[in-house]
């Protein structure tokens, strides 16, 4: 994790880093053979939280939910996309916190095959979810497979956190955006076109440099540190 505004170590075992904002508090946790990363969104007014993926290790993300809320409280987990490593802890997760489950509509179906869960909420591109008071946007980022999304905050215009932005945006891209590139689409070139389109146009002609970009694997980042490479990812062809 980059170590730009966060709070806090990540340590295995440990307490997760926090990013604290004035409406909301960010913490990841890296789980699973593949080093995947979770994301909880916490309100701070009302103490109601957003998980972002599920990919494994149900007690520590669990865990990681009574960091943000000593109830344990859990009303939302989004799932990024389709994929078996990101879903594996889904199910003990959602039955332990009865929390409603949210998927990209294109990818609802091969979520819930593979999960035994019913999602409850099938995202399409511009939608908004309701966290308490905190209100994320729903930005589709097709290619890394049919369905992915990303979920966007934004801080408030008025701001009184040290270390908060009036205005800045914080992105859970999923595997669709990392440092260095645009999430795998396994040779495809169509796929390629379309995900680089999307992130072109849906991302980085919509947000600001400072926007904080938190993907599926690794590192955070931002987008103004990756704008420059966008002509070289089109060259490359993935």
């Amino acid at each position: 994790m980059s170590g730009h505004g966060w709070t806090g170590h990540v340590e295995p075992g440990g307490p997760s880093a926090a990013r604290v904002l004035d409406e909301a508090e960010i913490r990841k946790a890296s789980v699973g053979p593949m080093d995947n990363d979770a994301y909880l969104v916490t309100c701070r007014r009302t103490g109601a939280q957003l998980l972002v993926d599920a990919p494994a290790d149900p007690d520590r993300l669990l865990e990681l939910v009574r960091e943000g809320s000593a109830s344990a409280r859990l009303d939302l987990l989004v799932v990024t996309h389709q994929h078996r490593d990101h879903l594996g802890a889904v199910a003990s997760v959602l039955a332990v916190t009865g929390a409603r489950l949210a998927a990209g509509a294109p990818d609802a179906d091969a979520v819930e095959q593979a999960t035994g869960q019913t999602v409850n909420t099938r995202l399409l591109h511009g939608d908004r979810l309701a966290v308490g008071h905190l209100t994320l946007d729903v930005v589709a980022l097709r290619g890394h497979t049919p369905g992915s999304v990303a979920l966007a905050l934004t801080e408030p215009d008025d701001v009184s956190v040290a270390g908060a932005v009036p205005g800045r945006v914080h992105l859970f891209t999923g595997d669709s955006l990392f440092p260095g590139g645009v999430g795998s689409t396994q040779g495809d070139p169509q796929r390629f076109a379309q995900l680089l389109g999307d992130v072109t146009s849906r991302v980085f002609e919509r947000y600001r440099d400072d926007t904080w970009v938190y993907p599926g694997h690794g590192d955070d980042t931002t987008l103004g540190e990756q704008r420059p490479s966008l002509p070289a990812w089109a060259a490359r062809g993935w």
